[in-house]
């Protein structure tokens, strides 16, 4: 089994693996070029974005600087808004879904290392897959980590840690994050 098929199939692998290098340094390039784009050429943004990853919906808009490991492990729905200086570091699959806004200096994680410091040493590490649902709001400075699944229709407050699942239909906050309210049709219009 190579290393990438160990990594896909969330076993511990070598993140130091020649062919995983090369993944992660085509996307890193691919990175650095969107970033530098002037602002408002469209034209190429998009293009580099297609290339990035090749598994976004429609209606994708991502403000630079954007940062993630391999591009192709990130399936979007349509209508996704990413602002500045998002980290998504895309070891296994992050799938998110319509309607989603992410805040500024927000990171998805699902790299994750072994508690065990020779085995860390070894450069092995595992994935666990991050899932967001439809309708979702992520404030500013936002750190979602491996294995979380947060529902539909569900605000994170702004500097929340995700460290379990949240369900649809709640707000959350906290480090840990945890949910404060469920949402009501009493919600409706309210700004926060």
């Amino acid at each position: 089994m190579t290393e990438k098929e160990k990594l896909q199939a969330g076993e511990l692998y070598n993140a130091n693996d020649r062919e995983l290098l090369a993944e992660r340094a085509a996307a890193k390039k691919l990175c650095m070029e969107f970033n530098s784009a002037t602002y408002n050429d469209y034209l190429k943004k998009d293009r580099i974005l297609d290339r990035l990853l090749p598994f976004k919906g429609e209606n994708t808009w991502i403000e630079p600087d954007f940062f993630c490991d391999y591009g192709y492990n990130i399936f979007s729905g349509n209508d996704l808004y990413i602002n500045h200086n998002c980290v998504i570091l895309d070891c296994a699959e992050v799938a998110i879904g319509d309607n989603v806004f992410i805040g500024p200096n927000c990171g998805i994680y699902t790299a994750e290392h072994p508690l065990d410091a020779e085995t860390r040493r070894q450069g092995l590490e595992c994935a666990k897959p991050i899932n967001i649902g439809n309708d979702v709001w992520i404030g500013g400075n936002v750190c979602i980590l491996p294995g979380v699944t947060i529902g539909d229709n569900v605000v994170i407050a702004a500097g929340s840690v995700v460290t379990s699942d949240i369900p649809s239909g709640t707000v959350a906050a906290g480090n840990p994050c945890k949910v404060i309210k469920q949402l009501t049709d009493a919600d409706k219009g309210e700004l926060k």
